[in-house]
């Protein structure tokens, strides 16, 4: 699986169909991304089994979704079935043998794999909006809120947290519109039938603590090889989007995660993204030019991205230019559109005058693609028509009692079980509000005189505050003042004492919300770096 530095991939033919040579994927290109491509049944859950068990062999760790559930075999050693044993034979694959490999199995619903989360906060407005189809206005109410938090000191962990904070968004969204701009209430509205909707759909599964850890999926065995962490999917997959989200919000963790490397001898982690399509699909133009330059500049930090879908058209040509190694299974051609992809995934390929690309496409069989890997100095290779060689671990699903005692053996078991649910945004919003509901009123008598005397250092006029909560003891010393002004006959203008103390309380307002808004800040897609 690894010769010198090399994958191998399976063996090329030649036009009257004898072997040609053996076809590798070269380490230190591996993290210069991928694609994978193909109609149903052709191979391609095979070819991405193949590609992963060589990369964990060669002591690299994998990342890959488990669609079908027939990827979970990698775990256990597969069996010498004749079919396997004669595509050896036909590659020359001497050294052919078969094993299993290190799995941590992972799952949103902790069901089939240990618990998967991420918080609000890390998750971020920009992928949040894309989970929830939100609208332009809709994500702009989204930013606020988010920027409320950060500023606020109000942890957005899990669903309740945003919706809480949206509640108090629309009981306040006169004051939060003049200090960050207009807050609609239809569209607070709107984002909480939103969370609601994704709370039914199971979303409340994913947003939470303990948060996934990056480390934990860029593992080593004590062997030296890597540890393959595969996301079951089948079930997740019943809600596409938050299966893209998902993995879209993993990919730019491993982005603002990960430091600098250059060019390494190889990839410190694979990612697969399979279904890709899901991705990329009504997509709006902002996340489609960020997901880009993700890819554009992950590798960078060692990371190789593959995308597994069944057509070439389905990826933007921005990220398909980016992808070096390719891997083109068979495509049928029968409507336009149809026709047209099988041009594209040809005209991706470095030609080979041994044949035509796009008619091989659709003659290509089962477990048979056409193989195109950068070498030398990071050129394409010319493209081959190429058999893949035969996984050595099982193709096919894992039993229960399999997986269950790979669970219970994990280096994760017990990390991420159980959910922790500490004070944040929902609990501290709440008892400010249990606070200010029970405070008593002070009598008008005892008002009236303070209304005209200079606020004391520690008034509300002193201290930055969002409107409604954080500054409860001011709030009710402003709240009598205002209904004593409210019965006195004419408009009153303010003193030039008042209009001073508003624009030093402004000064210090923008002060500590500058201090603040340094120490958090979002990256490309809007998780938190830390």
């Amino acid at each position: 699986m690894d010769d010198a530095g090399k994958l191998f991939l399976g063996g090329s033919r030649k036009p009257d169909d004898t072997l040609k040579k053996a076809e590798y994927l070269h380490l230190k290109f591996g993290n210069r991304h991928g694609l994978v491509t193909g109609a149903t049944g052709t191979g391609k859950t095979v070819t991405l089994q193949v590609m992963a068990e060589g990369f964990s062999a060669a002591g690299v760790p994998v990342f890959c979704s488990d669609i079908k559930g027939d990827l979970s075999g990698i775990a256990a050693m597969g069996e010498p079935k004749d079919f396997l044993l004669k595509r050896a034979e036909q590659i020359q694959f001497a050294d052919y043998d078969n094993a299993a490999f290190p799995t941590i199995f992972w799952d949103l619903y902790g069901e089939k794999g240990h618990r998967v989360r991420t918080t609000i906060a890390e998750m971020g407005p920009l992928l949040l909006a894309r989970l929830m189809d939100a609208t332009e206005a809709q994500e702009g109410v989204l930013n606020i809120a988010f920027k409320i938090a950060d500023e606020g000191g109000l942890p957005l962990l899990d669903l309740k947290d945003l919706q809480a904070l949206l509640t108090y968004m629309g009981e306040h969204a006169g004051e939060i519109s003049q200090r960050y701009g207009f807050v609609s209430k239809a569209s607070v509205g709107s984002l909480q039938r939103g969370l609601l909707v994704l709370e039914q759909q199971g979303a409340e599964h994913f947003f939470g603590e303990p948060a996934l850890k990056i480390t934990d999926i860029m593992r080593t065995s004590q062997d030296g090889r890597g540890v393959i962490s595969v996301l079951a999917a089948d079930k997740l997959m019943m809600n596409p989007r938050l299966y893209a989200t998902f993995l879209l919000w993993l990919l730019s963790e491993l982005f603002e995660e990960l430091p600098e490397v250059g060019d390494p001898e190889k990839p410190r982690l694979v990612f697969f993204f399979d279904e890709a399509h899901l991705l990329f699909s009504e997509a709006p133009k902002v996340l489609l030019e960020r997901v880009e330059q993700v890819v554009r500049l992950i590798r960078s930090k060692g990371v190789g991205v593959y995308f597994i879908t069944q057509n070439p058209l389905d990826v933007p040509e921005t990220v398909l230019a980016q992808l070096g190694n390719r891997v083109q299974h068979a495509l049928r051609a029968y409507t336009p559109r149809e026709q047209k992809a099988v041009k594209t995934a040809a005209d991706t390929f470095r030609a080979n005058p041994e044949f035509k690309t796009d008619e091989a496409i659709t003659q290509l069989g089962t477990g048979e693609a056409l193989v195109s890997t950068l070498e030398g100095k990071g050129a394409p290779s010319m493209v081959e028509r190429t058999l893949i060689r035969p996984p050595a671990a099982r193709i096919g699903p894992l039993t229960d009692d399999e997986r269950r005692k790979i669970l219970n053996t994990s280096p994760v078991a017990g990390q991420y079980d159980k959910d922790i649910d500490r004070e944040s945004a929902f609990e501290i919003l709440m008892a400010r509000a249990e606070k200010a509901g029970k405070a008593p009123m002070p009598k008008r008598a005892e008002v009236e005189p303070e209304a005209e005397a200079a606020p004391k250092d520690d008034s509300a006029a002193g201290r930055w505050s969002l409107p409604g909560f954080g500054n409860d003891e001011a709030e009710e010393e402003e709240a009598p003042r205002k209904k004593a002004g409210a019965g006195r006959a004419g408009y009153q203008r303010e003193t030039v004492i008042e209009a001073a103390m508003k624009s030093a309380a402004r000064s210090v307002a923008s002060q500590v919300a500058n201090q603040i808004g340094r120490a958090l800040v979002r990256g490309i897609l809007g998780s938190l770096k830390r």
